[in-house]
């Protein structure tokens, strides 16, 4: 769950600091007001994409951070972003990769905006969207791999495939290739090791001149320390004579000169076998250059470098194979297109069933969000036998097919769905397909697009259903939707200096009232008006408190049927 948010000079955005509670917080506000970038700054905290326009005009950088309960413990996250589209991301005050970020996020929030009802419409989207409700990510993972495996192997098989003279002309350029990876030869690692010799042979002077005052220091000057310490030894020992507690120390007298003296010969030796010589200081310099060109062309990194040599070595082998190799390798292509079709078929069934729960829960889940006689077909069509259809995600072609209306035929829902429709067919489908983790925070943002009237009542009670199940922050501008919050934050904006400021305000009482009222009536607001606001928050209270006291009785049956059971 997510408790604490603070941004700082974030697009619109000066200074906020937020405190976060369980249950549906609504957030209000005029257009242009912050309220999404509130979403884009919790976006940027889960691995969202960063760039140099999100920092607010004249500051250096922008900075989100918020604090999660996470399993019982609070997790600090903190994303940094420069003016020069440098970002910086941080998990519990240690630097993480926003690759972390995605994952640490991918178990608590769950963002659901306007770009999200636009993906139902991509046919390519729905897969993955009844994989995700299905719960079987162990087959879809098992799917990826033996695609890559058979991908692979394929490749493999068409490079010895190639016509003689295609062959002779990539033989003749992976051979170049590898000339110049052979001539230098390039080692993992190798130029962090170059890197490190160049800096100590640039200090030659300085590191003979150190180790020289520190052996004389230590080990052979007329104050030597090592020499001094005898005369200290021996009156810790007459001390441990008088007092046991000297006794421990004088233990460790051998160990410590043995140490000391390990440290005065590494002294003395270590300019014996430094080679400081301008030659030797040249050869790594040219070595770092040549290395550095390599991975120009081949990198960037001399791990890429070194990879890209042996998958060279590997196809100019492939490409000399014989007619035997060839044979093998069309073996094991066979060998793993039937564990690929194998595992994908195991895949499109469970769709297939997944599929058809998904359609019946979603027609009921549409007919609680005022989509009462809609019907849904997901279909699924499979291509076993045609590899150019085959992907990482299997062999299936799946998409959603949708009747809004009685007596029509079931269409894509590409070609059908208005934008209200989508708004609560995307509510239905991530209500279904959210895992009931305790401390998950769903946030939407315009899911009220294109509704009104009963429509948004109904979104507002599922939003208000699913806030008792998680956290869920919900950015609406409608006063039915509203009025179903648990919390309600008001985001507006104003001109401080020349400068245009946002603020956030808990809204309470006649506050709360207020803007129900501007909601409904804009800036004319009459007192039939507020007495309608006022009226809305009473009913949508009522509405909460029986649809609570009906939950917590038939937990109190399921409970009491067990006893007796």
């Amino acid at each position: 769950m997510l408790r604490f948010l603070a941004i700082r000079n974030l697009a619109v955005i000066d200074h906020l600091e937020i405190e976060l509670a369980p249950g549906l917080t609504v957030l209000t506000g005029e257009t242009g007001a912050g309220k999404s970038m509130l979403v884009e700054a919790i976006d940027l905290l889960t691995g969202g994409r960063a760039s140099a326009d999100l920092v607010r005009t004249g500051e250096d950088t922008a900075t989100i951070q918020a604090i999660f309960d996470h399993q019982g413990h609070e997790r600090l996250v903190r994303r940094e972003i420069s003016a020069q589209g440098r970002s910086r991301a941080f998990l519990d005050d240690a630097l993480a990769t926003t690759a972390a970020l995605r994952d640490f996020g991918r178990g608590l929030v769950d963002l659901h905006g306007q770009h999200e009802h636009q993906s139902l419409l991509d046919p390519a989207e729905h897969a993955g969207l009844v994989d995700t409700y299905a719960e079987h990510p162990a087959v879809v993972e098992a799917v990826a791999v033996a695609y890559e495996t058979w991908r692979a192997a394929a490749s493999a098989l068409e490079r010895t495939r190639l016509s003689a003279k295609e062959k002779a002309a990539r033989i003749e350029w992976v051979t170049f290739q590898l000339q110049d990876l052979d001539r230098l030869a390039p080692r993992a690692g190798e130029d962090e090791a170059l890197l490190a010799e160049r800096q100590v042979l640039g200090n030659a002077d300085r590191l003979t001149r150190l180790t020289t005052e520190a052996f004389a220091l230590l080990y052979e000057g007329e104050s030597a320390a090592l020499a001094a310490l005898g005369g200290v030894w021996k009156r810790v020992a007459d001390l441990a004579a008088l007092d046991a507690r000297f006794a421990p120390y004088l233990e460790q007298r051998d160990e410590l000169r043995s140490r000391l003296e390990d440290l005065a010969f590494m002294l003395r030796d270590y300019t014996r076998d430094l080679d400081a010589s301008p030659d030797r200081l040249q050869q790594v310099e040219d070595r770092l250059a040549a290395l550095e060109r390599v991975k120009h062309k081949h990198g960037p990194t001399l791990e890429d470098v070194v990879a890209k040599h042996a998958a060279l070595r590997t196809e100019l082998d492939a490409l000399r194979a014989s007619d035997e190799t060839a044979a093998m390798l069309e073996q094991q292509a066979d060998r793993a297109a039937d564990r690929f079709r194998a595992t994908a078929g195991m895949l499109s069934t469970a769709r297939r069933a997944a599929g058809q729960r998904l359609a019946k829960a979603l027609e009921q889940s549409l007919a609680q969000l005022a989509m009462p006689k809609s019907r849904v077909e997901i279909r699924v069509e499979s291509f076993p036998d045609d590899s150019a259809h085959w992907s990482a995600a299997g062999f299936d072609a799946l998409e959603f097919y949708l009747s809004p209306n009685p007596g029509e035929d079931v269409r894509p829902l590409a070609r059908i769905a208005s934008g209200g429709e989508l708004s609560r067919i995307m509510l239905a489908i991530k209500t279904l397909a959210t895992p009931d983790e305790e401390g998950r925070t769903l946030v939407f943002d315009e899911v009220d697009a294109g509704i009104g009237g009963a429509a948004a009542d109904a979104v507002g009670a599922k939003l208000q259903e699913l806030g008792r199940r998680f956290q869920v922050l919900c950015i609406t501008h409608l006063p039915q939707i509203a009025a179903r919050g648990d919390n309600h934050l008001h985001i507006a904006k104003q001109v401080k200096g020349g400068r245009t400021v946002t603020t956030v305000t808990r809204l309470k009482g006649g506050e709360r009232e207020a803007e129900l009222a501007r909601m409904i009536a804009g800036d004319h607001v009459s007192a039939q008006v507020l007495a309608s606001a006022r009226e809305l928050l009473q009913s949508r209270s009522e509405s909460e408190g029986r649809a609570k006291g009906e939950s917590e009785r038939s937990v109190g049956s399921k409970a009491k049927g067990k006893r007796g059971a």
